[in-house]
């Protein structure tokens, strides 16, 4: 993967460093100011989103034209704790209000994973999506689900005794039991196959707006920060626990749509393995965590709201693009030329 485009004074200061400097020479380039929280929600900021997501990909696989050293280079790491200062301010809204008893947090967690009145993708992928903007849907989601999993696994370490075994038993299933072929990534490799893209990682980074970026790095801050592993493992635990219902809708809307059983595979996984994940989750992970920790619920409470909201963002501006006839791709021929 290269780095991709810039989209602005953030993302061009990053790509200009990482791939015209030496990484043991001090910078000397001055960092563009960030924007304000005056200038509206980081997550439609696309050259914000577009240099975090560069940022953190360096700590992933990085990219085949930044040298390594770059990872750990005092100016990179700076500039992007000075960009997540301004991402975790516009995240802060989503923030839960009064304390919560650590008791409570399973079902806080249930009462937020019902939630009702958000935009049903799923449904319409189900019921009115053509092919092509299914294929669409599928691009935005590989920017993640091509590293499936891989996000919540900086939390392994972080953790001890019960809570980590509930840990690790979700994450050993989202790499496929030891099998390769089974890995989620891997089936979601062939479901892109079916539609027509391209698997490649990363491929259609380029092509995705900054609610699709952001998606991404909410998972990335919360990973890289231990700071924020209570978000991390509410985060998840919101993606497991809201799961099984669209999955089983993705599934019927493929199947509409002509794709076989191995294409329908990824959502077929997930209808069945979530629905015992969103029980560990809850209960064995989450509440586990906030028993350790007093002072957790909060934490959990705030990633697991993060993550829910931020998939509405993403569904209201698909179904948005979608019902006003344009592709909802910030470079539509990325899809044509897969």
């Amino acid at each position: 993967m290269k780095l991709p485009p810039a989209r602005g004074r953030l993302s061009a200061w990053l790509v200009t460093t990482l791939t015209g400097a030496d990484p043991s020479v001090r910078c000397q380039v001055p960092v563009p100011p960030v924007p304000g929280l005056s200038d509206g929600p980081a997550w439609h900021d696309d050259d914000l989103q577009l240099a975090l997501w560069c940022g953190y990909e360096l700590h992933y696989r990085g990219f085949d034209d930044v040298d390594e050293r770059w990872e750990w280079n005092p100016a990179v790491i700076g500039f992007r704790a000075t960009l997540e200062e301004r991402w975790l301010a516009s995240l802060r809204g989503f923030a839960a209000h009064g304390a919560v008893p650590s008791a409570a947090v399973a079902d806080r967690l249930t009462g937020l994973a019902r939630r009702t009145g958000g935009p049903d993708l799923s449904a319409y992928l189900a019921r009115e999506a053509d092919r092509g903007q299914f294929a669409e849907y599928l691009a935005h989601r590989s920017v993640y689900q091509l590293k499936e999993a891989d996000p919540h696994s900086f939390g392994i370490p972080r953790l001890s005794g019960a809570v980590k075994t509930a840990l690790v038993e979700i994450q050993a299933d989202e790499y496929g039991g030891g099998l390769p072929e089974r890995m989620h990534s891997e089936l979601f490799r062939s479901t892109m196959r079916w539609a027509g893209l391209d698997d490649e990682y990363g491929h259609y980074v380029p092509a995705a707006p900054a609610v699709t970026l952001a998606v991404s790095n909410l998972m990335s801050v919360f990973a890289l920060n231990r700071r924020w592993l209570g978000a991390l493992l509410g985060h998840l635990a919101a993606l497991e626990m809201t799961s099984t219902g669209p999955n089983r809708r993705y599934s019927a809307g493929a199947r509409r749509l002509g794709a076989g059983e191995a294409a329908r595979r990824y959502f077929d996984e997930h209808v069945a393995a979530d629905a015992v994940h969103e029980q560990i989750a809850a209960h064995d992970l989450c509440g586990g965590y906030a028993a350790q920790r007093p002072g957790a619920a909060a934490d959990i409470l705030f990633g697991a709201s993060c993550c829910l909201a931020l998939d509405d963002e993403l569904a209201r501006y698909l179904l948005s693009c979608w019902r006003a006839g344009r592709s909802s791709l910030v470079l539509p021929s990325a899809v044509a030329a897969a």
